[in-house]
């Protein structure tokens, strides 16, 4: 029986023991864990926490000489042996080549996200707007400079 199937199976198990419908996937689980029935893989756990850590990572940060907020923990994804791994460290004592390929990447996040939105805007405009286009300015210069400008005054 794959994997799959037993999770289907202890479905069917669930159901049988009368709980109210609809349910969520967190009841289901928290009852089959809850009956010793499942018990995640540890490489599930793992990666659980993996991710655990990567979102807490990405909170820490610190206040630098010249007072801004810096983030403390920077990723970046790295090929090795046909695999890609996501490194991790510390601004403050990690190698330049890390910190460019991070927000070389990060940077690319944003391009990507900046695409959807452009093609959501213009779907938007072109399949449901009923008034006049809503506009996007894609060009962050302005909303930087503001940032500086509000900065230096605090």
């Amino acid at each position: 029986m794959s994997y799959n199937e037993k999770l289907r199976d202890l479905y069917q198990q669930y159901e049988r023991t009368g709980h109210a419908q609809p349910f969520t996937m967190h009841e289901l689980a928290a009852w089959a864990y809850d009956q010793g029935l499942c018990i995640p893989q540890r490489s599930t756990i793992v990666n659980r926490l993996a991710e655990e850590f990567s979102r807490a990572m990405r909170e820490d940060s610190f206040v630098d000489a010249q007072g801004r907020r810096v983030r403390s923990k920077h990723v970046a994804t790295y090929e090795r042996n046909g695999r890609q791994y996501s490194l991790w460290a510390d601004i403050r004592s990690a190698t330049r080549e890390h910190m460019e390929r991070s927000f070389q990447q990060r940077r690319q996040g944003i391009v990507g996200d900046c695409r959807q939105l452009k093609s959501d805007v213009d779907s938007y405009n072109q399949n449901h707007n009923i008034g006049e286009d809503i506009q996007l300015v894609l060009d962050f210069t302005l909303d930087m400079e503001e940032y500086e400008a509000l900065k230096a005054i605090a």
